[in-house]
């Protein structure tokens, strides 16, 4: 991804508020949403072998690991090189420490550790790499299973992600998308925007239709779902969020 400015998601600050949304407290009432996720790909994939998944935009690891709950072999990609670097440490030591913004300077320090989620015996199922959604590495591909959680939208090129995935996954196995439609010039030229604009007729067009009009030479449409998130930045500060889930079967070749 071309780098306008500063990566935010090097930034202490964002990985910190990372590591608590995906292993940290609910709040707001909302249940865990890496978690959440998980276990939604897991029962919509319960039909077919739960071999291999490739959880796309996985931050800081927390959907991974759920994921090797039923499945043999999880592969996690960000690609963001801190939060590759964060799922490694957790993986490797079963815990990590950061810390939270609190009141101006003042910072909350927390430890959390994988055996405490009930993931702590999962940890070798899985397999973290830093990558490039548009241009993933050749090795990861036959997925039963390909899960891309809030990526769209942050994408350079989103319908190249979107028009070659499917080579990276079996027939008959699942893509599960999430995304909450918060298109940005910062990432996304708007040439490449798939929806959240006018065409030439000054008819609107939703991410929604976009993604039919790639997706449905390969795969059919199971089912359209919301998914809330909360992200907390201060002690008094969350993002309410209503991430759309959309899952998708891959068409026998």
């Amino acid at each position: 991804m071309e780098n306008k400015k500063e990566n935010i998601y090097e930034t202490n600050a964002l990985v910190s508020q990372y590591c608590e949304f995906q292993y940290g407290d609910a709040y707001l009432g909302v249940e865990n949403f890496a978690k959440v996720c998980a276990q939604k790909a897991i029962s919509y994939s319960a039909s077919i072998p739960q071999r291999r998944a490739l959880d796309l935009g996985c931050a800081t690891g927390r959907a991974s690991f759920e994921l090797a709950k039923a499945f043999e072999y999880v592969s996690g990609v960000d690609y963001s090189q801190a939060f590759i670097n964060i799922a490694n440490d957790i993986q490797r030591d079963g815990c990590i420490s950061y810390a939270l913004n609190s009141e101006g300077d003042i910072k909350q320090c927390k430890e959390v550790c994988l055996k405490s989620l009930g993931l702590d015996e999962v940890g070798e199922k899985v397999e973290f790499f830093q990558g490039d959604a548009c241009d993933l590495m050749p090795l990861l591909a036959e997925y039963d299973l390909v899960m891309a959680t809030n990526l769209i939208d942050r994408l350079y090129e989103p319908k190249l992600f979107l028009k070659t995935i499917h080579t990276r996954i079996n027939d008959y196995g699942y893509l599960i998308l999430t995304y909450p439609y918060t298109w940005l010039e910062e990432y996304t030229a708007k040439e490449f925007w798939i929806g959240g604009y006018y065409d030439s007729e000054g008819n609107e067009v939703s991410t929604l239709e976009g993604l039919k009009e790639i997706l449905n030479e390969n795969f059919d449409l199971v089912n359209v779902e919301d998914v809330p998130f909360v992200i907390r930045e201060t002690p008094r500060k969350y993002q309410y969020t209503l991430s759309q889930m959309s899952v998708w079967k891959r068409k026998e070749r």
